[in-house]
């Protein structure tokens, strides 16, 4: 029995060869990944060690593991009060930049008039517009409003500010969903407000978890207009509770990390879990 040439396989045949980017973009993104993420775990580390092993160690981990920040934070602070505060002006603002968004969205992908691409273009240039540098007038227009002190002096400026980017992301997803739909929906019946509701809300919901996901960390993180606004301390948001604990206790550095991990914790949490769904949201609105 003879072995020809040709019936001789090479152990490299039918490999893929292997590219000198792809071990270097791996590489890279772990790079990236672990710097964004040793910030987060030292915080959340530090809050289980005591202020002399921080002092003495601030690279190492606690040992022991020490569950009393954590629990001091919970039951001895205005953590539960400010974190109430936060969770109603973050629902708020979600509720609005949703609602809002989708509507403006719905009107410039759908229908057809005069200055359309205009508008647009106003939301557009919004994204370039830093909201530090309407603070001053912002606030001068809550005072004359008489809303100063309250979760609406908060809430409504930031759905203003979250508009551009929902509309955005929103536009195109609206604007991909196919005519025919939209006539047979007619044919049944369904007025645009029909269509709206029983097909668009469907349609889009990866792109409305998206917008709202983001509406909702932002607002959480939110802290310069919560400081400008909210002199009343039984208001005060979670980033401002880190702020008035960082100065309260001074010396406890511990405690102050237990603080801010908690404060962080939620919204770190809610958009780990809606991290695929933000993906295919932006995802699509880039497809769009």
């Amino acid at each position: 029995m003879s072995v020809t040439a040709n019936s001789v396989v090479s152990p490299a045949a039918g490999r893929r060869p292997i590219s000198l980017g792809t071990p270097l973009t791996y590489a890279l993104a772990l790079a990236v990944a672990a710097v964004s993420i040793a910030p987060i775990v030292y915080v959340i580390v530090g809050g289980f060690r005591t202020t002399p092993q921080i002092v003495d160690d601030p690279a190492g981990l606690p040992d022991p593991w020490v569950w009393e920040n954590y629990t001091r934070v919970l039951t001895q602070s205005d953590f539960w009060r400010q974190a109430f505060n936060s969770a109603v002006i973050a629902f708020g603002t979600t509720l609005g930049v949703v609602v809002l968004g989708l509507c403006a969205a719905f009107v410039i992908a759908r229908y057809t008039f005069r200055g359309r691409e205009a508008l647009n273009t106003f939301f557009t240039l919004g994204l370039l517009f830093p909201a530090g540098a309407a603070i001053l007038p912002l606030y001068l227009m809550l005072r004359d409003l008489n809303l100063i002190n309250s979760y609406w002096a908060v809430i409504l400026p930031q759905v203003a500010f979250s508009l551009p980017i929902t509309i955005v992301i929103l536009r195109p997803f609206l604007s991909a969903i196919p005519r025919e739909l939209e006539d047979a929906a007619a044919i049944d019946g369904a007025d645009r407000l029909g269509f709206l509701w029983r097909i668009v809300l469907p349609l889009s919901r990866p792109a409305l978890v998206t917008v709202g996901i983001l509406a909702f960390v932002a607002s959480w993180n939110a802290f310069l207009l919560p400081l400008l606004v909210l002199g009343d301390v039984s208001l005060h948001t979670l980033p401002l509770g880190v702020q008035n604990f960082s100065s309260q206790y001074t010396t406890d550095t511990a405690g102050v990390l237990a603080f801010t991990s908690l404060a962080m914790l939620p919204a770190l949490v809610f958009f780990t879990l809606a991290e695929k769904q933000i993906v295919g949201g932006l995802q699509g609105a880039v497809k769009g």
